[in-house]
């Protein structure tokens, strides 16, 4: 019973790990743009944010893509830089 309850629990936790957030840099917070400034970039970028957080060590959104698609896109918060995208 046991092994039973350790597979599933191990099957279970699979999907969270994929869903994991990526690693934006390793710089300190002093070193990250404003996340006025982000915003602004983000904004240039064609993007319309509904949520901006900050996840781990990213910048992270959630809205709508130039095209009207749905987007959640992590940013190196440093550069600015596009790390990941999903929908």
């Amino acid at each position: 019973m046991l092994k039973l309850i350790t597979a599933v629990a191990i099957v279970a936790s699979v999907p969270a790990l994929a869903l994991a957030s990526p690693s934006c840099t390793k710089e300190p917070k002093s070193k990250w743009m404003s996340e006025d400034a982000m915003k602004a970039k983000i904004d240039t970028l064609g993007y319309k944010v509904k949520t901006f957080e900050i996840t781990g060590n990213c910048y992270e959104i959630y809205g709508k893509d130039k095209d009207g698609k749905r987007a959640e896109v992590y940013f190196n918060p440093v550069s600015g830089d596009i790390v990941q995208k999903g929908d």
